[in-house]
């Protein structure tokens, strides 16, 4: 069975973008030299769960508003969705899926961050219902 290793997030402004995914999930980022912009993503610490990424200009327009998700989509472990649904709006954000049960397993919603990507985040709670 294979595992996804990395993940790019394809944004129309790198600053800003970089700073929303700093402020909601404190990532750090370390910018490339190569034939494009090119960040890498550090999201945890070596020997935890989860993957590192990358981030760079978009490559063609920006998703249309409402139309159908046409990649993966990444959701991040958080220790709150309440919380953390918060942070994203402080941080230029929006929520576009209000936290929702997910049976024996947790809380999940989805936003987008400022350059229209969705994203989700999931509190565990095997309580919920």
């Amino acid at each position: 069975m294979l595992r996804p290793i990395h993940f790019e997030i394809q944004v129309d402004d790198p600053a800003r973008a970089i700073k929303f995914y700093q402020a909601l999930f404190g990532w750090t980022f370390a910018r490339q030299d190569g034939p494009m912009p090119y960040w890498l993503v550090t999201t945890g610490s070596d020997g935890t769960p989860g993957i590192n990424g990358g981030l760079h200009p978009r490559i063609g327009p920006q998703p249309v508003e409402g139309q159908a998700v046409i990649a993966f989509v990444c959701t991040v472990d958080v220790s709150s969705a309440d919380v953390f649904a918060a942070t994203a709006e402080r941080a230029g954000g929006r929520i576009v899926m209000p936290k929702t049960a997910i049976p024996g397993v947790g809380w999940l919603s989805y936003a987008k961050d400022t350059e229209g990507n969705i994203f989700g985040m999931i509190e565990n709670d095997p309580k919920a219902k």
